[in-house]
């Protein structure tokens, strides 16, 4: 695929449930496929610590837990978006509302830009709290596990320093039915949005890491 003024620069949104991959994905594409991954929370911390204008103006509201505002969130999209011109994109945890998806696509417009695919990588709530409810991370090293896809060696300890696993507060089964209705009340009308403008295509996240990741480079090189 190509863009105008952008031979062969693919601009990607993914989104999904948690507990649904995207960030694996986005990980995978940025070190195998030369993509330059757009996660939100990696960006706003790169901006505090190098104590920017936008950093300066983020940190006030992660500091205190609230949302950054949309506008700023947008403000930060722009100025990664200056520094990766003509590359190519793949957006994980952004947008994740329908005003945040038309301000991308405002601001891509602007920069004679457009978007090339949005990816719903699809997952049942079911799947979704037996994925995340398995999840243990090191209360040392900070390696995650999963017990049903990638266990520890020995049960409730780190192969790497041996230090003791924990299940996270946001890995318990009533967060996890949480953060699902969130989704559901925030993200899931960019679904609609996406599919109106013909963009929207969807996988399935129960098919696996490698064959959604298969099914992500066909769909860039097709």
């Amino acid at each position: 695929m190509s863009e105008s003024g952008n031979e062969r620069s693919v601009l990607l949104v993914l989104f999904g449930p948690p507990g649904s991959g995207k960030g694996t994905q986005a990980e995978m594409l940025a070190s195998r496929s030369g993509f330059v991954h757009y996660s939100t929370g990696e960006v706003f911390r790169g901006h505090i610590s190098k104590k920017t204008a936008l950093g300066l103006k983020v940190e006030g509201f992660v500091v205190s837990g609230e949302l950054v505002p949309d506008e700023i969130v947008l403000e930060v999209v722009a100025d990664f978006l200056l520094q990766h011109a003509g590359r190519s994109i793949v957006f994980d945890g952004f947008p994740r509302t329908v005003p945040q998806a038309e301000g991308l696509d405002s601001l891509l417009k602007r920069m004679g830009r457009e978007l090339t695919r949005a990816v719903l990588i699809d997952l049942d709530d079911e799947e979704v709290v037996r994925r995340l409810s398995s999840r243990r991370q090191c209360r040392v090293c900070g390696k995650i596990y999963n017990l049903t896809f990638s266990p520890p060696q020995k049960d409730g300890v780190c192969d790497e320093c041996g230090g003791e696993l924990y299940q996270r507060k946001d890995d318990q089964e009533d967060t996890i039915l949480a953060r699902l209705q969130v989704y559901k009340q925030q993200t899931s009308p960019l679904i609609e949005y996406y599919q109106r403008q013909g963009k929207l295509v969807r996988f399935d996240g129960r098919s696996g890491r490698d064959n959604v990741y298969q099914q992500l480079t066909s769909l860039i090189t097709g």
